[in-house]
C-alpha cells in the first residue's frame, strides 16, 4: 500500500457527500430487504437505485474482476458473498450487505446487517454484538489514538462476550481508492501501530463470528465462510478523523451517533 493520505477539507466536503449518498442506500434497501427477495435483485436494485437516481458509481463493480455492485453475505458467510437469482432470503436468516458508491472521485464504503422476523435470539445476539464492537471502535478514534487503540476496543468487546474476531479481513483506508493505507485490523493492543491524525479517512469493519475464527474461501473464489458452519456478522462505516475525534461519514438516519 501507498502512504497515508490526509485528506483536504476540500476532499472531506467530497467525501461527505459520497457517505451521505451511500447511507440513502441503506435506507431505501430497509423496506426492499424481507423474506422471498433474491440476492440478485438486491445487487440489481442497489446499481438502479446508485446509478440512476444518485448519479453515481458503484465502485465494487469491476474492482478485482468482481461483476457485481455489493457483496451479499448470509448466516455462516463471513463476506464477499456473491449475488445469486436463485439464492433468496428466508425467515430466519441474518444477511450482510456491503455497498461502496464512488461520487466526485471519492468513495464511501458501508455495510448493514438485516435479520429476518424469525431470526433466533442467539443470532439477533450476535448482529447487536457486532454492531456495537464496531462503535467501541469507533469511539477510540481522534488525533494521537493508534491503531492498535481500535483493533484492541473491538477484540476486548467481542472475545469478552464468547465471539471471535476474524483476522484475515481488516478495515482499511480510503478516498480517491477504495483500498488506500492504513490497514485497519479488529485485534490489537493498546498504544501500538500508526498514529491517527486529523484528514485520516478510513473503515472500521470487524466481522465476528459466533463459534470459532477459522474461515476458508469456497470454490467461486468469492465466498468466505466460517470453518465451523456458524453464524457470522459484521458492519462497517467509514470514518474520518476529525480535530477533536471522529466524524462517520456514512451514518444513517436511523443510527444515533455515539
Amino acid at each position: 500500500m501507498s502512504s497515508i493520505v490526509i485528506k483536504t477539507p476540500e476532499e472531506i466536503e467530497l467525501m461527505r457527500e459520497s457517505g451521505r449518498l451511500l447511507a440513502s442506500v441503506f435506507a431505501m434497501l430497509d423496506d426492499f430487504i424481507k423474506p422471498g427477495v433474491s440476492t440478485l435483485a438486491i445487487n440489481d436494485k442497489v446499481e438502479d437505485y446508485i446509478v440512476n437516481t444518485l448519479q453515481s458509481r458503484p465502485a465494487s463493480k469491476g474492482q478485482y474482476g468482481f461483476q457485481y455492485v455489493l457483496n451479499t453475505s448470509l448466516n455462516e458467510v463471513v463476506c464477499h458473498g456473491v449475488p445469486k437469482a436463485d439464492e433468496l432470503v428466508k425467515d430466519k436468516d441474518i444477511i450482510n450487505v456491503d455497498i461502496t458508491l464512488e461520487k466526485n472521485g471519492f468513495i464511501a464504503d458501508s455495510s448493514k446487517m438485516y435479520v429476518m422476523p424469525e431470526a433466533s435470539p442467539l443470532a439477533r445476539k450476535l448482529v447487536k454484538t457486532t454492531y456495537d464492537a464496531m462503535w467501541e471502535g469507533i469511539q477510540q478514534v481522534k488525533p494521537g489514538a493508534t491503531l492498535g487503540d481500535i483493533g484492541s476496543a473491538i477484540q476486548h468487546y467481542a472475545e469478552s462476550r464468547g465471539y471471535s474476531v476474524v483476522r484475515e479481513y481488516c478495515g482499511h483506508g480510503i478516498g480517491r481508492e477504495m483500498h488506500e493505507a492504513p490497514q485497519v485490523l479488529h485485534y490489537g493492543v493498546r498504544g501500538k501501530g500508526t498514529e491517527l491524525k486529523e484528514g485520516m479517512t478510513f473503515t472500521i469493519e470487524p466481522m465476528i463470528n459466533q463459534g470459532g475464527a477459522k474461515i476458508k474461501t469456497k470454490k467461486d473464489g468469492w465466498t468466505v465462510v466460517t470453518r465451523d458452519k456458524k453464524l457470522s456478522a459484521q458492519s462497517e462505516h467509514t470514518i474520518l478523523v476529525t480535530a477533536t475525534g471522529y466524524e462517520v461519514l456514512t451514518l444513517r438516519a436511523d443510527e444515533t451517533l455515539r
